[in-house]
C-alpha cells in the first residue's frame, strides 16, 4: 500500500500534520484563515495554490466559499481578437478550454480546509456533526487527525444523503431504488438504464441465460438484467468503492445470489450470451474520483472492451455497448473511428437503439457546450461477432 499523504503547516510556532483525504493535488503551503481574512485576500492565495485552513466559525468558511466562487465566476473583460474567417477551426477548442477552466475552478474552490478529528468531529463553532458521513466515505475512524477540503467535506455529506435516500430509476415498469456510496457516480441519467431495460434479448439468452455487466458502478445494469431474467450475472470494476456499492443494492433489492461480483480489469473468466458496458463517454483525462465515471483518456476503456468482447461471447450472443454521441458533438472522437474500433475488433453492428437524454444542462444556453449537449444522443449498440 502506498504511504498515506500528509500535510503539514506551522500553528502557534509548532509543527503540525495530518493526514490529507483529497483526489484534490496538496496545496504548495497553508496559512491559518479565519472571519478576519478577506475574500479578496483568500481569493488571492487560493489563486496561488495555497491552503487556507480556516479556524473560526464553520459557516462562515462556508460564506468564504461563496465568495470564491462569485470572484471566480464574475466576467471578466477580455479584448476581443480578430477572428481569420478563413482559420481552421479545431475540433474540441471549446471543451478543452472549458476542462480548463473547470478545472481551475476546482483547483481554487479546494483551497478552504477544515481539521478533522481523529474521530471525525470538528472543532469549529456551528460546524455539523458530519461523523457517521465520514465514516460511509473514509471507512471508521483510527483516530488520527485529517484535513480535507470544505468542497470535499459537502460532497461527503451530500453522498451520504443519496445513500440515506437513495435515487429512483425507472425501469421496466416500476422503481427501481438505488443507493450510490461517496465517490460511485449515480444513476442521475436514467435513459440508459431505460435501454438496457428495453433491448431485445438474443435468441442464445433463452439457452445461456448468463451476463456480464463491465464497470458495475452502482450496480443498477446487474440489477436490470437479473430482473430480466439473468440467473447467473457477472459484474466487474477495478474500484472497491464500486464494489461496495453494487453488493449493497443487489443486496436491497434481494439479487445477490444471481449475481457474483469480481475486482477485475473488464472481462471475467467464461462467456455470457450478453455483455453490456456503459463506459465513460468522454475521452479526456479525469481529474477526480467521480469524474473517472464521465472521462476516459485516450477510450482505453471503450477500445480494451470493444477488442475483448468476441472472446467473451457465446454463440449467438451480443455485446451491449451504451454510449453517448456526445464526443462527436465536442469533436473528440468521429463516428468513423468508433465504427472502425468496432471493425477492427471483428464485430458488426446488429442493431442500435437511441435515446434523447434530457436533463437540466441539455436546456442551458447559457453553458459553453450547450450546442453539443442539446444534439446529444445516447445509444444502444448490439454488437455481435462478425461473420
Amino acid at each position: 500500500m502506498n504511504a498515506p499523504t500528509l500535510l503539514t503547516w506551522s500553528e502557534k510556532d509548532t509543527p503540525r500534520s495530518a493526514l490529507w483525504r483529497s483526489d484534490q493535488v496538496l496545496p504548495k503551503t497553508v496559512v491559518l484563515a479565519d472571519d478576519t481574512m478577506t475574500a479578496d485576500t483568500a481569493y488571492r492565495l487560493a489563486c496561488a495554490g495555497t491552503g487556507l485552513l480556516w479556524r473560526s466559525d464553520f459557516q462562515n468558511a462556508r460564506q468564504m466559499l461563496q465568495a470564491l466562487t462569485r470572484r471566480i465566476d464574475k466576467p471578466k473583460k477580455v479584448r476581443a481578437k480578430k477572428q481569420d474567417p478563413n482559420a481552421p477551426v479545431i475540433p474540441g477548442a471549446v471543451f478543452h478550454t472549458h476542462r480548463q477552466a473547470q478545472a481551475q475552478r476546482t483547483r481554487i474552490l479546494s483551497q478552504v480546509l477544515i481539521e478533522l478529528n481523529g474521530d471525525y468531529g470538528i472543532d469549529l463553532r456551528r460546524a455539523p456533526d458530519a461523523k457517521a458521513a465520514c465514516v460511509q466515505a473514509f471507512g471508521p475512524a483510527d483516530g488520527q487527525a485529517s484535513v480535507v477540503s470544505l468542497r470535499s467535506l459537502q460532497g461527503v455529506i451530500g453522498a451520504f444523503e443519496w445513500r440515506k435516500n437513495g435515487v429512483e430509476v425507472p425501469a421496466m415498469g416500476e422503481a427501481l431504488r438505488i443507493y450510490p456510496h461517496y465517490g460511485v457516480f449515480s444513476p442521475v441519467r436514467g435513459e440508459y438504464v431505460e435501454l438496457v431495460a428495453n433491448a431485445p434479448m438474443p435468441e442464445a439468452f433463452q439457452a445461456h441465460p448468463v451476463a456480464f455487466d463491465i464497470g458495475v458502478g452502482t450496480g443498477v445494469l446487474t440489477a436490470v438484467l437479473a430482473r430480466r431474467g439473468a440467473t447467473h450475472v457477472v459484474g466487474t470494476d477495478m474500484s472497491e468503492r464500486a464494489l461496495a456499492c453494487a453488493l449493497d443494492n443487489l443486496q436491497r433489492l434481494g439479487l445477490q445470489n444471481q449475481v457474483v461480483l469480481q475486482q477485475t480489469h473488464l472481462f471475467p473468466d467464461g462467456q455470457a450470451s450478453v455483455v453490456v458496458c456503459n463506459p465513460p463517454w468522454l475521452p479526456a483525462r479525469p481529474t477526480t474520483l467521480l469524474e473517472q465515471a464521465v472521462y476516459d483518456e485516450g477510450s482505453q476503456m471503450l477500445k480494451g472492451f470493444l477488442s475483448g468482447l468476441p472472446a467473451q461471447l457465446c454463440t449467438g450472443g451480443e455485446g451491449w455497448l451504451i454510449l453517448s454521441d456526445l464526443a462527436e458533438h465536442l469533436g473528440l472522437r468521429t463516428r468513423e473511428a468508433l465504427l472502425g474500433w468496432i471493425a477492427d475488433a471483428g464485430l458488426e453492428v446488429l442493431g442500435r437503439m437511441d435515446v434523447k437524454p434530457v436533463h437540466a444542462k441539455a436546456q442551458d444556453a447559457s453553458d459553453p457546450l450547450h450546442a453539443a449537449r442539446s444534439a446529444e444522443v445516447t445509444s444502444l449498440w448490439r454488437l455481435g461477432v462478425a461473420g
